[in-house]
């Protein structure tokens, strides 16, 4: 798109007039409150812009409740399948379809899938009474989770609309639970029980079925997450001190310790897009757990520091679940020292005008904005739409060009 000299000058002119009313916009950490007269809240899922996180709170009657977030519309409650409690586990990329738990008029808990044209939809049990679902693939049609069978064991489960819900088995022993589903539906992660009796990490596919992902030298561990293409797995695992240790897993490099923030035990809880970024939680050196990020470059960082700008005196960042897509936006549990809750958070780690997540506000950023002028600012092209109103236009220009050369 070509811009005349006219323009451009007078696109600086309001940049500079702008200056009082954009002064601070950076990188922001939202408390997403509770639901009405409720005390509490946790994020468990978050889309792929951001625009949407799901998890549950506590309501007026003290009920746990699965709940849709977005700013605009603030906290929605989901509702139950009969019964008085909930919870949300997964969302769809385009924040659409909602997956989880809730209990039925019997006070049973069923998975469910939820619209907001079909509302929430029981997907049924593996032949026994409870069930929940714990993640769903990008597009909203896979759901992964866990439901008892009828010897009432618990069993990882994949469903779809046509097939049903399937049992994935476990490693030889009992019962195993499905926890993560990469963005195409074709890997599931999670938890099996060996022919010990131990329970393991586990990567499961159509064609090789369930594999045994190891430990770190102790007996035991989860995968919590997979990445999109199910190529890295992420979760926790024993090693040989017996210690619980996050762990990053390749076929090539097998299983990573990413240690700790100073204290002994870490878990990771989800990983980006690419694999390359892991969130989750780990002790401080003074015994407190605090939500982390972790990167090949730059190790494991604990939040609560590295974001201490954007969080009142006394609050802090308790565990990190999930991360979006493209690692922008982390979303978890914290302590919030002005309403004095816990509530869950939605953190945007990108500055203002970095469109592409670089660290640096530059020419490129410029250029990904002009290119994408007047479209959408959706897919491809979300990041461009810097302030979320739906569409690239001259205000995201404003935007790059205020913030132009900050973190370079």
């Amino acid at each position: 798109m070509c811009y005349t000299q006219n323009r451009f000058n007078a696109l600086l002119s309001a940049c500079v007039l702008s200056l009082i009313a954009t002064a601070g916009w950076s990188q922001s950490l939202t408390w997403l409150g509770t639901l009405p007269g409720g005390d509490y809240s946790e994020a468990w899922g978050v889309s792929a812009d951001g625009a949407v996180v799901v998890g549950v709170a506590r309501n007026d009657a003290n009920q746990l409740r699965a709940f849709r977030w977005t700013a605009s519309g603030g906290m929605q409650d989901l509702g139950t399948l009969g019964g008085n409690e909930s919870w949300a586990y997964g969302v769809s990329a385009d924040g659409a379809v909602v997956v989880g738990g809730a209990q039925n008029d019997a006070g049973q808990l069923r998975a469910f899938r939820w619209t907001a044209s079909g509302g929430m939809q029981d997907l049924g049990t593996l032949g026994g009474a409870r069930s929940r679902a714990n993640d769903v693939s990008a597009d909203g049609a896979v759901v992964v989770g866990v439901a008892r069978n009828d010897a009432n064991q618990l069993r990882a489960f994949r469903w779809t609309a046509s097939g049903g819900m399937q049992d994935l088995g476990t490693l030889g022993g009992d019962e195993s639970q499905a926890w993560d589903v990469s963005a195409d539906g074709a890997v599931v992660v999670g938890w099996a029980y060996d022919d010990a009796e131990q329970g393991r990490a586990f990567r499961w596919t159509v064609s090789s079925g369930m594999q045994d992902l190891g430990t770190l030298g102790g007996n035991r561990s989860v995968a919590w997450s997979v990445s999109a293409d199910g190529a890295v797995v992420v979760g926790g695992a024993q090693n040989d001190a017996e210690q619980y240790r996050a762990f990053r897993w390749t076929a090539a490099g097998g299983m990573q310790d990413l240690g700790t923030l100073g204290g002994t035990w870490s878990d990771a809880y989800d990983v980006s897009a690419d694999g390359s970024v892991v969130v989750g939680e780990a002790e401080n050196a003074a015994g407190q757990p605090r939500a982390f990020r972790w990167t090949a470059s730059g190790g494991m960082e604990d939040l609560t520091t590295t974001y201490a700008s954007l969080l009142t005196d006394g609050s802090v960042l308790v565990w990190a679940d999930p991360i979006s897509p493209d690692g922008r936006y982390i979303a978890g549990y914290g302590r919030n020292a002005a309403t004095g809750r816990n509530e869950g958070f939605l953190l945007d780690t990108w500055r203002v005008g970095d469109t592409n997540g670089d660290g640096c506000v530059d020419d490129a950023d410029l250029l990904a904005v002009l290119f994408a002028f007047g479209s959408a600012g959706t897919g491809d092209t979300r990041h461009e739409d810097i302030n979320k109103d739906g569409i690239v236009d001259d205000a995201d220009l404003l935007e790059v060009l205020f913030n132009f050369g900050s973190g370079c």
